[in-house]
C-alpha cells in the first residue's frame, strides 16, 4: 500500500512518490484506494450477479485467494447498499462508500472472505435497523461476532470521557479475535483519508487519538501497510508546516538527476544473477514521516536516504546466500545488520537487516526476505487469515502462528483486569503503547520474553511469573549476577532468582525501576492492599541487623572471647623453627588442606597465609623471606567465610540455622548495611573437622536468597 497521502487538512494534489520512475513501472500496478472511496459505482444489482460496485474488492480478493467463494461478498453488499441507501457522508459521497473502501483496503491485505463479509456490514448494525441476529440468520455466528465487536468500538470518536472504557473494550474484543481490530484499523484509516471536511478542533482530537492509540496497536498487529499511511495522515493534521517541507524534500529528489537507489538496484542484480540466486529487487521508498525522522537524524538528506531496497526470494536458505554475496561482493556496513528472521519480532515481522556502502560514501539500506515474509511484514495478522479455519492452507511446517492472542496483546489484557479504574487503565495504556520497540530477552531453559526497551529484571520477573514475583530476590543478567534494576538489552538471557518465604513483599523502590505496565500495576495493588507494609521488606531484616544510626555494622558473637573465654584452638601448624609462635592470618583465614605459606613477622610470631592470598605477593614484593609451614594432625580450624544476598525477611535468621545445622559454631557474624538490594555478611566460623568446610558453604549456598559464598580475601597490608 502505497505511503502517499494527501494532506486531509489542506487538499489539493497527492504527493509526488519517492521512488524513480524506472522502479514504480516494475512494480504491480495497484488499485487506488482513495480513488475508490470517493468514486465508487453505485446502484442495484440483479440477484445473483456481482454489483459493479465491488469489483475493486473482488479483483483484490482473487489475487490472494482465487478459489474464494464470493456469494457471501455479494450478499453483505446487497444488505449493506440497501441498508445505508440515502444516507450520506459529511463528504457528500453516498454512505455505502465507506463500507466499500474499508473492505478494499482489507482485500489488498488479502484478508480472508469472513473478513470482508463482516467489513461490508460493520456499520449496518450501529447506522441502520438490521440487527445482529439477522446478520447472524444471513451470515453466521462468526460474522456476527466480528460485527458486534466492530460496532461495540465505535464510540471511540465521540468525547474524552468515554475513550478509557471503549479502549478497555476494544482489547477484550481483540483478544478474542485479532480480526476486529483488523477492521477498526481499516475503518479508521479511511476516515482519516476523508477527514478534511471536518473542523480543525475535532481533526486535530481524532489525529490524537490515532496517533496515541491505534498506530501503536497498528504496529503491533504487524500490519505496517495501514500503521505507515496512518502515521503520515497524522502526521499531515497534526504537524502540516513540516510534512509541508518533508513533501517538498522528496519531490526534490524524485526530481533530481541521479538515481542512487536505481543504480545500486542494478548493482544488486548483477550480484544475485552471477550467483544464480533468483531474487526480485524492489526499491522501498520511505514514507513521510520516515523522511521526516532521518531528517532530523541526519540533517542533509542524499539520494540513498529517501529510500531502501527490497530483495524478495523464495526461500529462508536464500535470504542468507543473497546476505553472503552482497557482503562478499559489496562494501558491507556491519553495524547496521540485523537477523529478524532467526529471532522474529514480536508482530511477527520476519527480514534481514543489512546495509552496503557506495563509492561516493552513501549508504543504502538493503531488506531481505522470502515473499512469504513480505507478505506478514506488510499485513501482519491479517496476512495469517482466519485463525479458526481447518488447518490445511497452513504452512509446510504444519503449524501457524496464532494471531488472536500475540504476547503483547495477551500481557495487556492481562493488566487490564487488573487495573483499578478505567483512568488507571487508559493512561497505562498510552504509555505502554508509546513504547514503540520491544526486545526479546531469553529464560535459561530457551524460552523467550519479550519487553519494551528498557525494561529492567523487575519487568522480566513480571513478566514470566505476574504477582508471584513479589518473591524475586535477584537475577543473573548474560550468566552474572545483576541487580533487579538491572536494564536487560536486546538478546540477554535472564534467569530470574525467586524466594521460598510465601510472605515475600515487593519492595516499594521496584517501582522505580518497572518499565511495563504488568510490573507497576502489579506493585501498586501490593502496596495499596497493604497500607501498614513498609513495601521494603527485602531489604528490612538486613537494616535491622545493620545495628547503629551511625551505620555500623552490627556483630553477633557466638562466644565472648573476653577474660575468662576459651579460645577455639586453630588448625596444628608446622614449621622448622623452634619456639617460633604461629598465628593464621586473619586476611585469608587458611585452614586445612589449602596451600599455605609464613612469613616471620615481630615478637617472632610467624603468620600463616593462603598461597593465593593477596597479602603474599604483597610481601614477596617488599623482600619478605617465605617461611616452609605445613599442617599438622589436628583438623579444627577456623574460617572466615562472607556471603552475598539479595534482601530478604528473615535470610539472617536462615543462615545461622543452616551454619548451625552442619554443626559449626559462630564467633562472630557482620552484616553491612544494604546497598542497591544487595546485603553482604561476613561470619567467622570454628569447624570441629576442616573436612567439613565444603558441605558448609554448599548449605549457606542453598539458603534462598543467598548467591555467593566464599572464603574471606581482604586485601590487608603487610604486618
Amino acid at each position: 500500500m502505497s505511503a502517499e497521502a494527501t494532506n486531509p487538512a489542506n487538499p489539493g494534489p497527492a504527493a509526488p512518490a519517492a521512488a524513480p520512475a524506472a522502479a514504480r513501472r516494475k512494480s504491480r500496478a495497484r488499485i487506488d484506494l482513495r480513488r475508490l472511496g470517493r468514486a465508487a459505482l453505485l446502484g442495484p444489482a440483479a440477484r445473483g450477479k456481482l454489483p459493479d460496485a465491488i469489483g475493486h474488492v473482488v479483483e483484490a480478493h482473487r489475487a490472494h485467494h482465487p478459489d474464494a467463494d464470493l456469494e457471501p461478498l455479494r450478499r453483505a453488499y446487497v444488505l449493506a447498499e440497501s441498508s445505508h441507501r440515502g444516507q450520506m457522508r459529511k463528504s457528500g459521497e453516498p454512505y455505502i462508500t465507506h463500507p466499500l473502501a474499508v473492505t478494499l483496503i482489507l482485500a489488498e491485505l488479502g484478508a480472508e472472505t469472513t473478513t470482508l463479509t463482516a467489513s461490508l456490514l460493520h456499520d449496518t448494525v450501529e447506522d441502520t435497523d438490521v440487527t445482529l441476529e439477522q446478520v447472524r440468520e444471513q451470515f453466521g455466528e462468526e460474522v456476527r461476532y466480528l460485527v458486534d465487536g466492530v460496532t461495540k468500538l465505535e464510540k471511540v470518536d465521540y468525547g474524552a470521557a468515554a475513550e478509557p472504557e471503549t479502549f478497555r473494550k476494544m482489547l477484550v474484543a481483540t483478544g478474542s479475535d485479532v480480526r476486529v481490530m483488523s477492521i477498526k484499523l481499516a475503518d479508521r484509516l479511511h476516515n482519516m483519508r476523508t477527514l478534511g471536511v471536518m473542523r480543525p478542533e475535532k481533526q486535530a482530537r481524532i489525529a490524537k487519538v490515532t496517533r496515541d492509540v491505534l498506530i501503536p496497536l497498528a504496529e503491533r498487529l504487524g500490519v505496517q501497510a495501514l500503521k505507515t499511511e496512518l502515521e503520515d495522515l497524522v502526521f499531515a493534521i497534526l504537524h502540516p508546516e513540516e510534512y509541508e517541507h518533508t513533501r517538498e524534500l522528496i519531490a526534490g529528489n524524485a526530481a533530481g538527476p541521479d538515481d542512487t537507489l536505481a543504480q545500486t538496484a542494478d548493482s544488486v542484480r548483477a550480484v544475485l544473477r552471477e550467483a544464480d540466486i533468483a531474487a526480485e529487487v524492489l526499491i522501498r521508498p520511505r514514507h513521510f514521516v520516515s523522511v521526516h525522522r532521518v531528517t532530523r537524524k541526519r540533517g542533509r538528506l542524499r539520494g540513498a536516504d529517501f529510500g531502501r531496497l527490497l530483495v524478495l526470494v523464495a526461500e529462508d536458505a536464500d535470504c542468507y546466500g543473497v546476505l553472503g554475496e552482497l557482503h562478499t561482493c559489496m562494501t558491507p556496513v556491519v553495524s547496521e545488520f540485523k537477523d529478524f528472521i532467526a529471532v522474529p519480532k514480536f508482530n511477527l515481522y520476519q527480514s534481514l537487516h543489512t546495509a552496503v556502502a557506495r563509492e561516493d560514501g552513501q549508504v543504502v539500506e538493503v531488506l531481505i526476505r522470502t515473499h512469504q515474509m513480505h507478505r506478514v511484514a506488510e499485513a501482519g495478522v491479517v496476512a495469517l487469515g482466519n485463525p479458526y479455519a481447518p488447518g490445511t492452507d497452513d504452512p509446510a511446517d504444519g503449524e501457524r502462528a496464532d494471531p488472536t492472542r500475540p504476547g503483547w496483546l495477551s500481557r495487556l489484557l492481562d493488566w487490564q483486569e487488573a487495573a483499578p479504574d478505567p483512568d488507571t487503565f487508559w493512561s497505562t495504556l498510552r504509555e505502554d503503547l508509546a513504547q514503540d520497540r520491544e526486545i526479546t530477552v531469553f529464560r535459561p531453559d530457551g524460552g523467550a520474553l519479550g519487553l519494551p526497551e528498557g525494561a529492567s529484571c523487575v519487568d522480566a520477573a513480571y513478566a514470566q511469573y505476574g504477582e508471584d514475583a513479589h518473591a524475586c530476590i535477584g537475577a543473573r543478567v548474560n550468566g552474572r549476577l545483576a541487580t533487579l534494576s538491572t536494564v536487560l538489552r536486546d538478546g540477554d538471557t535472564v534467569q530470574l532468582l525467586m524466594g521460598q518465604d510465601p510472605a515475600s513483599e515487593p519492595s516499594r523502590e521496584w517501582l522505580e525501576h518497572a518499565h511495563t505496565a504488568a510490573a507497576r500495576i502489579a506493585i501498586q495493588r501490593w502496596l495499596a492492599a497493604h497500607p501498614g507494609g513498609t513495601g521494603d521488606a527485602h531489604a528490612e531484616e538486613a537494616e535491622r541487623t545493620a545495628g547503629s544510626a551511625g551505620g555500623e555494622p552490627a556483630v553477633r558473637p557466638a562466644a565472648s572471647e573476653g577474660a575468662g573465654a576459651t579460645r577455639p584452638r586453630a588448625a596444628d601448624v608446622r614449621l622448622d623453627r623452634p619456639g617460633a609462635t604461629v598465628r593464621l592470618a586473619g586476611c585469608c583465614t587458611p585452614v586445612p588442606p589449602d596451600r599455605i605459606t609464613g612469613f616471620a613477622v615481630r615478637g617472632g610470631v610467624v603468620t600463616v597465609h593462603r598461597a593465593e592470598c593477596a597479602a603474599v605477593a604483597q610481601m614477596k614484593s617488599r623482600g619478605r623471606t617465605e617461611i616452609d609451614v605445613r599442617w599438622g594432625d589436628t583438623t579444627e580450624c577456623r574460617v572466615t567465610l562472607v556471603a552475598e544476598s539479595f534482601g530478604r525477611p528473615h535470610l539472617l535468621a536462615d543462615l545461622t540455622e543452616a551454619i548451625a545445622l552442619a554443626g559449626v559454631d559462630i564467633v562472630s557474624a557482620t552484616v553491612e548495611p544494604p546497598s542497591q538490594q544487595r546485603v553482604r555478611h561476613t561470619y567467622t566460623l570454628q569447624l570441629p573437622d576442616a573436612a567439613r568446610l565444603p558441605a558448609l558453604m554448599r548449605a549457606m549456598r542453598d539458603v534462598p536468597g543467598v548467591f555467593d559464598v566464599a572464603r574471606a580475601q581482604h586485601r590487608a597490608p603487610a604486618p
